[in-house]
């Protein structure tokens, strides 16, 4: 852990003030008056169910980023939904995101935990590459706007597609990711033969035509790296960047194959489609 990281402490929420204040931290990355924020009550009463709400403080005691997620019973077996995650701006990119995760996974394996969800859009690179690099979730299914329309100015005009992520605490894949013990490996390499959908053109980029025939063990994805950058400079490629991974993702992905893997770059990253076994 380097010395930036080590300035921050994570804990549970503990106090009013406290809760307060991941609220107010909703409101900063997400929008002013983002209706889907999770409310004081929630968050406290979480904490008696076996949920997570906890928050990252630097050494003044200010609120740096915090997580939120919510458990329950499938198939009669206990699971945990994370809702929420937010860096406050200016501190992205330092690994906070991923130590707030790794305090989640300790709470939920002491509590006998053993299996998380959560949602992130597939057209945001930064969090794919920790979702699937860092922290070793798959993806077997994708499904079209599913919180509707947002007013967060994060989502306006691209809709809130979602592959919906898979953590199992503690298969050899996820120990790996996090480096208590060897790499397994992710399965044979990719060729270019086997990309289901490239991107390309001079300055942004654009989306080439799905390919939907592709039979091989694994294939590749293209998306923008800079989603939020694409959104505000050109709307309409952005919206065509969306309708061409979802015909790709959601095809792929009900045919068996599942995202295991994420390449970035500079203008483009690529996500790797292994097929199930």
């Amino acid at each position: 852990m380097s010395d930036a990281q080590a300035a921050f402490s994570i804990r549970p929420f503990r106090t009013m003030d406290e809760f307060r204040g991941c609220v107010a931290l909703q409101e900063e990355v997400w929008g002013e008056g983002f209706s889907e924020r999770v409310p004081v009550a929630i968050l406290k009463v979480s904490q008696r169910l076996g949920g997570v709400a906890s928050g990252a403080y630097d050494a003044d005691g200010e609120l740096a980023g915090f997580v939120f997620g919510m458990t329950g019973i499938e198939d009669q077996t206990p699971v945990h939904w994370s809702d929420m995650l937010a860096v406050r701006p200016g501190l992205r990119d330092a690994g906070l995101g991923r130590r707030l995760k790794l305090h989640q996974r300790d709470v939920l394996l002491e509590g006998g935990v053993r299996r998380v969800y959560w949602t992130f859009d597939p057209l945001e690179s930064r969090n794919a590459y920790l979702n699937l690099e860092r922290l070793g979730v798959v993806c077997r299914e994708y499904v079209e706007d599913m919180y509707g329309e947002s007013d967060s100015p994060l989502h306006r005009g691209i809709g809130t597609d979602r592959l919906v992520a898979i953590w199992e605490l503690d298969t050899p894949r996820v120990r790996a990711r996090l480096g208590e013990k060897a790499d397994v490996g992710q399965g044979p390499p990719a060729s270019p033969e086997a990309a289901a959908l490239e991107g390309g053109g001079d300055g942004a980029p654009r989306p080439g035509a799905p390919v939907l025939g592709r039979d091989a063990p694994v294939v590749t994805v293209a998306i923008p790296a800079h989603i939020q950058h694409l959104r505000r400079d050109d709307a309409e490629l952005a919206r065509e960047w969306r309708q061409a991974t979802r015909t790709v993702l959601v095809h792929y992905l009900q045919r068996g194959w599942e995202v295991r893997g994420l390449v970035r770059g500079g203008n483009l990253s690529h996500y790797r489609l292994v097929r199930g076994e």
